[in-house]
């Protein structure tokens, strides 16, 4: 059987530089290929205020005794999946609230009843998948924890004002509450916008599995 040898390149071609791996360091801001536009600067700002450092720093001595320990990294973070939980967690909220939402806008008062439900089960699985984020945030070089906290800050105003809509439905003020939902809902949407940034703009879900996936439990 003929073998054929590998074409080689011409004497003095340089060599095809390595494919940098999604997430590193030269990503942020620093490749030719990094989109440019008006969000996508405002977010690279964002990742350069050093002013939100009292907040990085507060946050992470809050969040680190507790959801620091390997055992939280490999049960949040996702080393029993093999990736990290926050971006699956996430569809819950977004998908009762979105849900809502529709009903809200199309459904009427005879969908009044269901609406505050998903609502309240919007606010109710926004506990655990904040907890999620804050491990994968753990895992972040300082410009992105920047991002990070402004994230967190902007789903928590989102989790109050689906909270006060829900209350407000309970009470029987339907129209409060919907306003009050649209409210969360487009708060929502912005913190939505700098997780994307983070997790696909700046592979934050890559470093926090790798993270995850190192995390041995003790005992």
């Amino acid at each position: 059987m003929e073998t054929t040898d590998p074409i080689q390149p011409p004497p003095g071609t340089p060599a095809e530089p390595p494919v940098d791996n999604v997430g590193t360091a030269e990503a942020h801001g620093e490749s030719d290929l990094a989109p440019s536009s008006p969000l996508f600067d405002l977010m690279v700002q964002l990742e350069e205020t050093t002013a939100l450092d009292p907040i990085v720093d507060k946050a992470d001595g809050l969040v680190s005794p507790v959801l620091g320990t390997p055992e939280a990294k490999a049960i949040l973070g996702g080393r029993w999946l093999g990736h990290a939980v926050h971006p699956l967690m996430t569809d819950l909220p977004i998908g009762f609230w979105t849900s809502a939402t529709v009903l809200d806008l199309i459904g009427g008062r005879r969908s009044a009843v269901a609406a505050r439900r998903l609502v309240g089960l919007g606010v109710l699985t926004a506990v655990p998948t904040a907890a999620t984020g804050w491990v994968d945030w753990l895992s972040l070089d300082r410009p992105l924890r920047r991002v990070g906290v402004v994230h967190a800050g902007a789903n928590s105003a989102a989790i109050g004002f689906f909270g006060l809509s829900w209350l407000a439905r309970r009470k029987g003020h339907r129209a409060r509450g919907v306003v009050l939902g649209m409210a969360g809902a487009l708060v929502a949407s912005v913190a939505g916008h700098l997780g994307g940034h983070m997790t696909v703009g700046r592979g934050a879900g890559v470093t926090a599995t790798h993270d995850a996936l190192r995390a041995t439990p003790q005992g």
